[in-house]
């Protein structure tokens, strides 16, 4: 399918919502709630609404429901993912990233294939399985050749028996010559964070470079699906402009491919705005407050139920933990925004000057671990949807008939199960034996439920890599 490289953001028709949903009556907000419970979205206005509701009572209820609707269709499955940056090398001027071109303070460093090799095995030694590949935009250091290496590298590379499953990619808006060997190369979702919705803001945001242009970042998922990727992520830089309108701008993206496409967009990250080298938050009048940043996840729940949500180690420890519960599907741990950071020296600091931005919870995987079994969550290494090719359309199919718990949650537990087998302290390991138990009977299927115990028992036998 050829795509037409137009702007669907319109900024008067989202500001149009906007006042005209303001302060709604109690009565209708709670409507809007009700109808979010029944898990088929919201529309426009409706959202609109609900994002700059204030009112105590209702927002407890907001919670509440998005609470609700993550648990029905995803559980309590928490899936694992890192972060790994290979390059930092960028053209780009983007005033609130450490990459950008001007800051001279900045250590470059662009890893080689063995470089990588090593940090891919300091990741499976921590048990991932999953990664976000991550680089800074150079046309001559970071060329498409040079991700294409650099993720045959990562999937060939096996530590004891651990091995990368799913590579996520981050990389600057491209061609859909070059996407389609993204696709051919394996890559799970492509991921691109338009940064900011608001075409003026944006443009100030990013004052030189290729990224500058607007129009060829907004239709970089266009280009990606049209050559045959069909999980993409979305996501803004929340601290840049108006969370309002920006979460506006997050609906009329996804609706925007469901329109095209057939099927939106497989994820919705919400990085919000951190330090970085030679960035001062002075310098951000829209920064967005913590009671804020709870209802943008909790109202983007309620609106793209099945939609994953994910959330980075930007947030502190404790904070990061109640926004788990509002509708976060996917989180990073132990992560490095360094470039090279993960095989570093005991010792020194991980971060040097090669990050990105500061990372502000630096717990170990398994601290996260272990604070997520008591809590009651599961925690998942899961990457057999993208492997079983049930992705795009087909992935939401199965999602929408409820039907993904009987592979998500079973396909949790083995994960994990593999985590405690290979990785795990003897305290982990006792502890999470508890979790696997108590979320075996969640599987609402007894022969999946007695064929995940048979699978258990396979992987304490020696044998990985079991799925449904």
């Amino acid at each position: 399918m050829k795509t037409e490289t137009k702007d669907f953001i319109d900024e008067q028709y989202i500001w149009s919502l906007l006042d005209a949903n303001r302060e709604l009556p109690a009565e209708e907000i709670n409507g809007i709630i009700d109808r979010a419970k029944e898990a088929r979205g919201l529309e426009p206005w409706e959202v609109a609404a609900l994002i700059q509701t204030t009112d105590e009572e209702l927002l407890q209820r907001i919670y509440a429901t998005a609470r609700e609707i993550k648990e029905k269709i995803y559980g309590r499955r928490m899936v694992f993912f890192a972060p790994l940056y290979i390059s930092n090398h960028c053209v780009n001027g983007c005033v609130y990233c450490g990459y950008h071109s001007s800051n001279r303070d900045m250590h470059r460093r662009k890893l080689s294939m063995e470089e990588i090799a090593e940090e891919v095995r300091a990741l499976e030694e921590m048990g991932h399985k999953r990664i976000a590949l991550e680089t800074g935009e150079h046309p001559k250091e970071c060329p498409i050749e040079y991700v294409l290496e650099a993720m045959r590298t990562i999937y060939e590379v096996q530590e004891g028996n651990g091995n990368i499953r799913r590579i996520n990619v981050n990389i600057a808006a491209t061609t859909v010559d070059e996407y389609r060997k993204l696709k051919e190369a394996g890559i799970g979702t492509y991921v691109l964070f338009q940064e900011t919705y608001h075409h003026e803001t944006y443009r100030k945001m990013h004052p030189s470079g290729p990224k500058s242009n607007y129009l060829w970042h907004l239709t970089a998922m266009d280009r990606a699906m049209e050559a045959g990727i069909d999980d993409v992520g979305l996501g803004v830089l929340f601290g840049l402009y108006d969370f309002r309108f920006e979460v506006m701008g997050l609906m009329m993206h996804a609706r925007h491919l469901e329109e095209v496409f057939g099927v939106g967009c497989h994820t919705i990250s919400v990085p919000r705005l951190r330090p970085a080298e030679g960035v001062s938050l002075d310098n951000f009048p829209h920064l967005v407050s913590d009671q804020d940043f709870r209802k943008v996840i909790a109202v983007l729940r309620l609106a793209v139920p099945y939609t994953g949500m994910l959330l980075s180690t930007r947030e502190r420890p404790g904070y990061r933990d109640e926004l788990f519960a509002l509708g976060i599907s996917q989180i990073s741990a132990g992560s490095c925004t360094g470039v090279g950071g993960y095989r570093q020296e005991p010792g020194e600091r991980r971060e040097c000057n090669t990050a990105q931005f500061v990372v502000e919870d630096e717990r170990t995987p398994e601290q996260l671990i272990q604070s997520l079994c008591v809590s009651g969550y599961i925690p998942s290494y899961c990457t057999a949807c993208y492997r079983s090719g049930r992705t795009g359309d087909r992935f939401m199919a199965l999602a929408k008939t409820g039907e993904i718990g009987n592979v998500c949650q079973p396909n949790a537990i083995l994960t994990f199960k593999e985590y405690l087998e290979d990785y795990a302290s003897p305290e982990t390991r006792e502890l999470g034996e508890q979790t696997i138990q108590r979320h075996l009977e969640l599987i609402t299927s007894k022969p999946v439920r007695d064929k995940t115990v048979e699978r258990l028992h396979l992987i304490e036998q020696g044998q990985r890599d079991l799925y449904f």
